[in-house]
């Protein structure tokens, strides 16, 4: 019976994999047979990542990319089409959320990183992406959002703002792009402790109001993420596009 997760002959570009979600996904990926490209802002970061996947069998490579600047995703999917020819999966995890205060006092270098990233960063990529996989016949694209692109979070309202575009445009790009065999999902993380989530998850108060709303009562690990990420980029969802899958132990209950 063919196994319906076996990523083997894949490519994959995972952003913001240094560490977190991205470096869990990156690691499980590679566990499946993808040949992982690891990506974030900083190289060595990455080779770190990278050669852990390398030392446990895996196939991976690091190319430093931040998306935030549009020079420097040129520059990944250069390397992509020269190192390898294709690109079969795309995980848009990199995420900025530089602000965590009253929205009123958002200022405009915490609006622009946050959008630059979140939204122009993600756009682009899937960009990118979406043309070398129309191409060479189809492919997937997985963006990592957030329950708060559902539920605004409190003191993270540009954060939350543009998580809930990441959510539209995974419908956006869904829609326009199954014509070519590329689909399209959305990860909705809860709160997972990671050091992104460390303005929340450091903060006794905080975090004992946040476990009250969340019926599996506890923080998720990052690891907890990757195994929806395996589902929606490999052939066990060939029919799935579009979707919003949440995971978040029962929070938006």
């Amino acid at each position: 019976m063919k196994n319906l997760f076996d990523l083997s002959g894949k490519v994959a570009l995972v952003t913001g994999a240094s560490r977190g979600i991205g470096e869990s996904i990156a690691h499980l990926l590679a566990q499946y047979g993808a040949h992982v490209i690891v990506s974030s802002r900083k190289q060595e970061a990455c080779e770190t990542v990278a050669a852990s996947i390398r030392d446990a069998g895996g196939k991976a490579t690091a190319f430093a990319c931040h998306v935030g600047e549009m020079a420097q995703i040129e520059a990944v999917f250069e390397h992509v089409k020269q190192a390898h020819g294709q690109l079969d999966i795309l995980v848009n995890n990199a995420a900025a959320n530089p602000y965590f205060g009253h929205i009123l006092d958002t200022d405009m270098a915490a609006y622009e990183k946050t959008v630059d990233v979140n939204i122009r960063g993600y756009f682009f990529m899937s960009v990118a992406a979406g043309k070398m996989m129309r191409e060479q016949g189809g492919g997937v694209i997985l963006n990592t959002a957030s329950v708060n692109g559902v539920v605004p979070g409190d003191m993270q309202g540009i954060y939350s703002i543009t998580k809930a575009a990441v959510i539209s445009m995974t419908k956006s790009f869904a829609k326009e792009c199954g014509q070519h065999n590329i689909r399209v999902n959305a990860l909705l993380p809860g709160l997972t402790d990671t050091k992104f989530a460390s303005a929340l998850t450091s903060n006794e108060k905080i975090l004992k109001g946040a476990l009250t709303q969340i019926p599996l009562g506890r923080v998720a690990d990052p690891d907890e993420m990757a195994g929806t990420v395996l589902y929606l980029v490999s052939d066990a969802s060939s029919y799935t596009t579009g979707a919003s899958v949440i995971v978040d132990g029962g929070l938006l209950v």
